[in-house]
């Protein structure tokens, strides 16, 4: 399918691996050019090198801490009128809620809330002017499934939901739209990560814990940052004009609901 965005100018932040840079590499793929973003300089590198190989399109990195006001200047130095805004960022670490002090509520708020927000403010002009614009919001299934020691990321990243679902419907006539996709266990490092952590925990080898694991999802199988990629590259093409407001579960049946 043709997504109509060959040309079209993306900002996906913390792209540098994981779901952002399955992203980036579905935009790039869709003919978009391209800003990365990531804070490890060799590994931005190596995805920059990838992207440009496989897809002959301009690829821009920018390493910076996307939380801060420099890294943000930075990325909108690199792109200042972007047609796509990807918004992600690493999530505040698993901790149980009474263990939380103003100052870590306060860097998630940053991470997974203000942030998002500024970039939204900055980039939104452009994108009225021009009578288009595509915004996704990586979240969390964690936004509509608590998952217990990620409060302040599920709290932070609800209230960025709630935030934007008014902002969404004012930018709406100027062609604008704002969703967001709720991954749930994708096959990323984060998600390695926990296996490892469990199987210390409980005894159990790392295989054991992710059969198991895997075993609880209808699908009966971890999703991939290729296709939580191809997902975002949709919801920014023309043909997704209508779809705004909207919270995409990409969770394999995980989270049990009819609505």
């Amino acid at each position: 399918m043709d997504l109509g965005l060959e040309g079209k100018k993306a900002i996906i932040c913390a792209s540098s691996r994981g779901l952002g840079r399955g992203c980036a590499e579905a935009l790039a793929e869709a003919g978009c050019e391209i800003v990365l973003n990531g804070r490890d300089e060799a590994v931005l590198s190596e995805t920059k090198a990838a992207i440009e190989a496989a897809h002959k399109v301009k690829v821009t990195s920018v390493a910076a801490d996307v939380s801060t006001r420099e890294g943000q200047e930075a990325l909108l130095a690199a792109c200042p009128n972007p047609d796509i805004l990807v918004n992600n960022n690493g999530g505040p670490p698993r901790r149980d809620y009474s263990e939380l002090d103003r100052a870590a509520m306060l860097d998630g708020a940053i991470q997974n809330f203000i942030t998002p927000v500024e970039l939204i403010q900055a980039v939104a002009p452009g994108m009225q002017e021009r009578g288009f614009g595509r915004i996704v919001n990586i979240t969390s299934l964690s936004v509509r499934m608590p998952i217990e020691g990620l409060d302040l990321s599920s709290g932070a990243r609800a209230g960025l939901t709630a935030f934007l679902a008014g902002v969404c419907r004012q930018l709406a006539p100027h062609g604008i739209t704002i969703n967001n996709l709720l991954p749930g266990k994708m096959d990323t490092d984060r998600l390695k990560g926990g296996f490892t952590r469990a199987a210390e925990q409980t005894g159990k080898s790392v295989d054991q814990v992710r059969a198991a694991q895997a075993a609880e999802i209808p699908a009966q199988r971890f999703g991939t940052a290729e296709e939580f990629g191809q997902t975002c590259a949709f919801l920014c093409s023309r043909q997704a004009g209508y779809i705004t407001g909207q919270n995409i579960l990409m969770d394999g049946g995980l989270f049990p609901s009819a609505f």
